[in-house]
């Protein structure tokens, strides 16, 4: 085991942790508990193991999988050794999967067995896949624990350098398609620190996670989690009634929730008896919090509630714990429509359409820069350029910052919907709808949803001569976009607004039909 160093990369975080916390408990996923020694011999094995199937550093390792142990071990296995790690989200449709499969190109597929006819259904169109990998064994592909138990667990096959990927998380672009977000090393092992030193994180902490751990919010908690050496509970997802058991035998100290996961667990009969003293922190993101819904947690919770605000691309502001006073002054209030401060070690802008940073209180587009951002995005290098100039990122978010730093969200420049947690863009649902061949017109926006915060809402124009109910459209759109994304409401009408340029007017269309 090498000496302990200042965490330059991912790889140097396991290697701390196993040499300086052998005994500590790294994971905990049902009646499993991994210390950080274990891990980190199990990721080297994986790791050789992977290397004796033909992989280099930097070549991608695929992963189709809900939480659990296994996806930590992936993850830790490409940490290790200069593997990237390519998450693949289990809720999209056949086709978006073969499109992100495609495009990253791992050598191998690990998947779990719940995915195994997802992946021959498409395993004939992926390019590059030499390897599929079951990780609950028996049936189609190779088993997984044989792969883990096969590799040696003295060192790793490479070291990974600061400037190499880590992983590769796919996040939905302008145009509907997805987008290969390229994190780094150094820019993760960075984030990490930086999100650890906010959330005040200490080696006797045990953090929840049910968030997906192909989205970048559930592995970049942890990675701040494990930054201070702390424990990680995993969940496959979320369950109310599991996850206040596990606060309270576990004494689980911080969780990371949406919104929508907070306002549900608050009105779980679950929660009424429960003792949940041990949490000193609930991190959500995604979407602000309602008000009522914030009143009611800091009734029964106490101020445990942080804010934060960022993109996969890279992080931003904190709206820390103390600044949630509903019932404070007008400041107080004031102060909870925005989405907090810049975390350490990370700058904001606004900027106006050239690029000119704008005097405080005015509204342009969101740039944010910090030791964690993004090195660009795979296979894109228009996207590449369009997004990050100059170490900023070009968050296509409008907002203000006021005389304190505090930033306020005003609109998303590109007409995302966040619904559930879920980023939405409104084209690709948009893409879906117009193949119907009933369909001669749409536009798709958010609309208000007490659920889950927004919920999409087409607006079509049928053809001369064709008829189509909504029951219709939503069941088209089931092959071809995930379930989330399909819309909850469509309204039929005769022409869609637009501006003189022949462009759809979404600020009118959502004034016409913003209700749901």
């Amino acid at each position: 085991m090498p000496a302990t160093r200042i965490p330059q990369t991912l790889a140097d975080m396991l290697d701390n942790n196993a040499w300086k916390h052998p005994d500590q408990t790294a994971f905990v996923w049902q009646d499993r508990r991994v210390t950080h020694a274990e891990f980190h011999v199990r990721v080297s094995k994986l790791a050789n193991a992977l290397r004796r199937l033909g992989l280099r550093r930097q070549d991608r390792v695929g992963i189709l999988s809900q939480n659990r142990l296994e996806y930590q071990e992936v993850y830790g296995a490409c940490e290790i050794s200069g593997f990237i790690c390519a998450t693949v989200n289990w809720r999209l449709a056949v086709p978006e999967m073969v499109h992100i499969v495609n495009d990253g190109a791992p050598k191998v597929l690990i998947f779990e067995a719940t995915y195994a006819e997802t992946v021959l259904a498409m395993k004939d169109q992926l390019k590059a896949v030499e390897h599929f990998v079951c990780l609950d064994g028996g049936g189609f592909g190779d088993d997984y624990e044989a792969l883990v138990t096969s590799g040696d667990p003295s060192g790793v096959p490479f070291r990974p350098l600061p400037d190499d990927i880590a992983f590769l998380i796919y996040t939905s672009g302008t145009t509907g398609r997805p987008k290969g977000v390229m994190l780094g090393q150094a820019g993760q092992a960075n984030a990490a620190e930086i999100l650890g030193s906010d959330q005040r994180n200490t080696p006797d902490d045990r953090l929840l996670i049910m968030m997906p751990l192909f989205h970048i919010g559930a592995k970049i908690i942890q990675l701040a989690q494990h930054w201070r050496a702390g424990t990680v509970h995993v969940q496959k997802g979320f369950d109310p009634k599991a996850i206040v058991d596990c606060i309270e035998r576990e004494k689980i100290t911080v969780t990371h929730m949406a919104p929508t996961m907070i306002q549900t667990l608050l009105e779980s009969p679950a929660i009424e008896k429960a003792d949940l003293s041990s949490l000193r922190m609930i991190v959500y993101a995604a979407a602000p919090m309602p008000i009522p819904v914030l009143k009611k947690g800091l009734k029964l919770l106490g101020p445990v509630f942080q804010q934060q605000f960022g993109q996969t691309e890279g992080i931003g502001t904190t709206l820390l714990a103390h600044q949630h006073r509903p019932d404070g002054t007008d400041r107080d209030r004031e102060i909870l429509t925005s989405v907090g401060q810049a975390s350490p070690r990370v700058n904001v802008r606004i900027v106006d359409d050239h690029g000119e940073d704008l005097p405080v209180g005015e509204v342009g587009e969101i740039l944010l820069t910090s030791p964690g951002v993004m090195k660009g995005y795979w296979n894109n290098t228009a996207a590449t350029i369009e997004t990050l100039r100059d170490g900023w990122v070009h968050t296509g978010d409008v907002g203000r910052l006021d005389s304190e730093g505090f930033l306020y969200l005003v609109d998303r420049k590109k007409d995302m919907i966040i619904s559930g947690g879920e980023n939405i863009y409104s084209r690709e649902v948009e893409e879906a709808i117009i193949t119907h061949g009933a369909v001669s017109e749409v536009a798709v926006i958010g609309v208000p949803d007490e659920k889950w915060g927004e919920a999409v809402k087409a607006v079509v124009v049928l053809r001369a001569g064709r008829s189509a109910t909504a029951e219709d459209l939503i069941d088209h759109c089931r092959t071809l976009i995930a379930g989330y994304k399909r819309p909850r409401h469509v309204e039929f009408v005769d022409e869609i607004v637009k501006l003189p340029s022949g462009k759809i007017d979404k600020v009118r269309l959502r004034k016409l039909y913003g209700a749901a």
